[in-house]
């Protein structure tokens, strides 16, 4: 959600002032603009849901925004694009700095240590206003239940877009211009005025744009969630309204109608629809209809009407201060959750919440927004407003650039410990096992664990390549000399995170490697107990299996879980690689590594290596006997793979071996762990398939 400030009914960039107000101030949107913050607010703390009202203040801002500019055309003042964009971002930069630099500080002293870059390079995102891009490529759950493991940065996705936005719209409004005056040129066209031309222009925006998101939707979500393209429509709807305003004048009984049924629809929005689902699509009508109606309801002068209870003071003052407010919530939620342990506040912890919120914001207002508001001397001269925006700029540049710096240095002090201080899982061989120093660093460092993975990243090509769109995600390990084996990995994210030992074995032995993988997708036969999606990519792998003839599938056999029962079969497994072992084709399965309730190296971080809470018992972790023995016998060719007593050891499962981190989240295994298992893991494989 965003809301990014603007002039309360004017669409110019302005603070909180509540005095002196302009002739054209509405104040039933600026009363609108509070409870859309109060909407957002409220459904984060308490019922960690989308509540719409992110779509209701990118149509509000071009809206105000649309107002403005054409008030100047048609008023014949000039544009002045330059002092425009450098009025806007003079105004929004200080708090949302202010801010970046107290989640900063924030981070320091909550946070993890391996949570740190993650939040490092979201605060150049959010400088720079390409926070929704780069939380769209890293596919990041904005509805995650566990906003204490979020970033708490993330929410500036929705002020990068209006940023963005901001930038895109005055060259439209100012094109436009252009596009009439050679209009009139034409005889037949001397009339058209301006409204017509953006009314023509945003409509063109509004209809691509909504067709876009649809569709993106449909197919992508989570990345279409971020994606400016797929909310462009919402702001071409605030633009349409502001043209179109005055020529609707709907009667007084009409407007009270419009005005309370679009506040009903606006509240309920995010009770009745699963918005985090199915935003941006045609859904996000609800929400932006719903607010267009209490903007055309207007002030209707009837003590029934919506807008008397917009306008109230309260409402109004709030208004004034929702920008910071939005700022701020986000942080402190994330904060606040991850210094106490609390998964979700409960009302109290939620009303601290956001009492610290909205005190926060209402400093940030007064102490940041209205002293640079007011001040003159930037006014004067563009060159001076320029320099404002540098100065703030700078002023978050410079911690970050240090921080960033900082931990790079200290990720290859840590990279270049000698490797017999980090045996990993040599730690754990019962015979000569390296003994690990405990003054050595963890390995890998905090800033290079969440990129830690396994995997193969070329393309299948030439034999290897499958015109099924479904396995576009197909990769190749090919080997330079003869290839002596080819293997076909499939399932999920468990599959791949073994490649970090058998991508190794591969290369050396002159064996073949596609990968065939889906997130969250294991393999085994169609069943209930999977997606569709997943039953889907499943049948397409096994037929590119059964097509290509492998010498071998490599896959996860067992399926663990979080809570009791810790470790099961995998729904359909069996029936699944029936039809390979039908083929000849050898089935390799491995077991399934241990998941956990927590985050494990977040664990180690706060409370060391050895702190009990981050070492859970075998019991707690896996089954007993293993899923895998009934598997024995039942299908020939299916060699059977263990390696969970070099993940666990006497009795517990712990983050961190031979100076090496364990896991990189919850379930997932290091590949820099992983790699330490190259030599065991060689043995058991050559073992279990009698390969030489």
């Amino acid at each position: 959600m965003s809301i990014a400030r603007t002039e309360p009914a004017t669409g110019t960039l302005s603070g909180a002032d509540t005095k002196g107000r302009k002739p054209t101030f509405r104040p039933e949107v600026q009363g609108l603009r509070a409870l859309a913050v109060l909407m957002v607010v409220a459904y984060h703390v308490w019922l960690g849901r989308v509540s719409g009202g992110v779509d209701i203040f990118l149509l509000i801002s071009a809206f105000l925004l649309t107002l403005s500019f054409v008030r100047k055309a048609e008023t014949g003042r000039p544009f002045g694009l330059l002092a425009h964009w450098l009025h806007l971002f003079k105004r929004l930069l200080p708090a949302a700095v202010v801010v970046i630099l107290g989640v900063l500080a924030g981070t320091r002293l909550i946070l993890p240590q391996s949570r740190w870059p993650e939040v490092l390079d979201q605060a150049w995102a959010s400088l720079l206003y390409s926070q929704n891009w780069l939380l769209a490529e890293t596919a990041v759950d904005y509805y995650a239940q566990d906003h204490a493991g979020a970033s708490p940065l993330q929410h500036f996705w929705s002020l990068s877009i209006q940023g963005q936005v901001f930038i895109l719209w005055p060259v439209i409004f100012a094109g436009s211009a252009a596009l009439l005056a050679l209009l009139r040129r034409v005889p037949a066209l001397s009339r058209v005025n301006y409204r017509g031309v953006l009314a023509l222009v945003f409509g063109a925006v509004f209809a691509f744009s909504l067709a876009y998101s649809v569709e993106q939707t449909a197919t992508n979500q989570a990345y279409a969630y971020f994606d400016t393209r797929a909310r462009l429509w919402e702001f071409a709807l605030g633009s349409l309204l502001a043209l179109a305003l005055p020529y609707l004048k709907p009667a007084r009984v009409l407007r009270v109608v419009l005005g309370w049924t679009g506040l009903v629809a606006m509240v309920s929005c995010g009770l009745l629809l699963t918005v985090d689902r199915s935003f941006p699509g045609y859904v996000a009508l609800w929400p932006t209809l719903a607010a267009a109606a209490i903007i055309v309801g207007g002030q209707t002068g009837s003590r029934c009407g919506v807008d008397r209870f917009l306008s109230s003071k309260p409402l109004v003052a709030l208004g004034d201060n929702s920008y910071a407010l939005y700022l701020w919530h986000w942080p402190v939620l994330v904060l606040a959750l991850a210094a106490t342990g609390v998964e979700a506040p409960n009302l109290s912890q939620g009303l601290g919440i956001v009492g610290a919120a909205v005190v926060l914001a209402v400093l940030t207002t007064r102490f940041v927004e209205k002293p640079l508001r007011d001040w003159h001397w930037p006014k004067r001269r563009a060159w001076r407003t320029a320099v404002v925006i540098v100065a703030c700029g700078t002023v978050l540049a410079g911690p970050v650039a240090v921080w960033q710096t900082t931990l790079t240095a200290e990720e290859s002090a840590t990279a270049a410990q000698p490797r017999e201080l980090t045996p990993g899982a040599a730690a754990l061989t019962p015979k000569n096992a390296p003994v690990p120093v405990p003054e050595a660093k963890i390995i890998p460092g905090p800033a290079a664990l969440d990129h830690d993975w396994a995997g193969i990243h070329a393309p299948c090509t030439g034999a290897n390549a499958t015109s099924n769109p479904i396995l576009e995600g197909c990769r190749q390990a090919v080997p330079e000399g003869e290839t002596t084996k080819r293997i076909v990995v499939l399932g999920d994210s468990h599959s791949q995170q073994y490649l970090g030992a058998l991508a190794p074995i591969a290369a050396a032995r002159g064996w073949e490697l596609v990968t065939l993988l889906m997130p969250a997708c294991r393999f085994g036969a169609e069943s209930a107990e999977r997606s569709a999606e997943c039953n889907a990519y499943n049948q397409a792998s096994a037929a590119y299996v059964l097509e290509h003839q492998p010498d071998a599938v490599f896959t996860v056999a067992s399926l663990t879980h979080e809570e009791a029962p810790f470790e099961t079969e995998v729904p359909g497994y069996l029936e699944g690689v029936r039809s390979f072992a039908d083929a000849g084709i050898e089935i390799i399965g491995i077991r399934d590594n241990p998941r956990f309730t927590f985050n494990m190296p977040e664990c180690i971080q706060r409370n060391g290596p050895d702190a009990p809470e981050c070492s859970v018992s075998l019991e707690k972790s896996l089954a007993s006997p293993s899923p895998l023995e009934s598997y024995a016998g039942q299908v020939q060719g299916l060699h059977l793979m263990d390696m969970s007593d070099f993940i666990c050891a006497r009795g517990v499962c712990p983050g961190v071996v031979g100076n090496v981190y364990v896991y990189k989240d919850d379930n997932h295994l290091t590949r820099t762990y992983v790699e330490s298992m190259v030599p065991m893991f060689e043995q058991r494989l050559l073992a279990a398939t009698g390969w030489s």
